[in-house]
């Protein structure tokens, strides 16, 4: 999952990217609200965590701005600010979520995967096809309970696609999803990627079909469309 971290805090900044990159996402980093706004413009995300004292543009101009865009794009605020006025202005304005520094960092990172998973599977911690299951809490998939030996890499992908399931998903919408700005993975990585997490889940009776032209898509190999 790709993750926009917009922070000013240069050493809290550096923290949590590592954390979150350590843990699988794809981080890109904004460190002033103008910045950060421009960027939201265009470019999609599946989860953002949003300062309020940001240098240039306030966080609440951020995130004002980009609800009047139409985004519904999941905003967790995390700010010093913790009085209650601050906290009802962040999610009047279309916060998700607000935490206040200082932070667990493990409270941060189960927040933002209940805001990724909020939508797409009912809010629990495990992603569902079949009888596969994705805990998305410690990064595991399995098949009845069996675990899949998969790289990081390759368990980005599945978790995508069971997120996504029933719904073709573009190589560019991969690269979005699992790939931060200096990522080096390419539209022939993926294939690569597809290819070997294709193998490992045909002998369980799930394919991953390449619909041509348009992307992949999930299946049962006993259930063809």
């Amino acid at each position: 999952m790709r993750l926009l971290l917009v922070e000013d805090d240069l050493i809290l900044k550096d923290g949590l990217e590592r954390s979150f990159s350590k843990s699988g996402y794809a981080v890109d980093v904004m460190t002033d609200g103008e910045s950060a706004n421009q960027l939201l413009s265009y470019q999609e995300y599946d989860v953002i965590i949003l300062d309020l004292g940001l240098p240039k543009l306030g966080g609440f101009e951020v995130l004002k701005r980009l609800r009047a865009r139409g985004s519904k794009t999941p905003v967790l605020i995390l700010t010093a600010l913790e009085d209650t006025p601050h906290r009802v202005k962040g999610l009047d304005l279309g916060a998700d979520d607000y935490l206040t520094k200082p932070f667990e960092l493990a409270e941060l990172e189960a927040r933002v995967r209940a805001l990724i998973r909020r939508g797409v599977s009912g809010g629990g911690a495990t992603i569902g096809f079949g009888d596969l299951s994705f805990d998305t809490t410690n990064r595991q998939c399995s098949y009845k309970n069996t675990p899949l030996l998969l790289t990081p890499r390759e368990l980005g992908l599945l978790e995508l696609l069971m997120l996504k399931a029933t719904k073709v998903v573009s190589k560019t919408n991969i690269l979005e999803h699992l790939c931060s700005w200096d990522s080096e993975m390419t539209e022939n990585a993926i294939e690569v990627n597809v290819s070997r997490l294709r193998k490992k889940l045909n002998i369980f009776g799930i394919e991953i079909r390449t619909i041509r032209g348009l992307g992949y898509l999930l299946a049962n190999l006993e259930n063809p469309q």
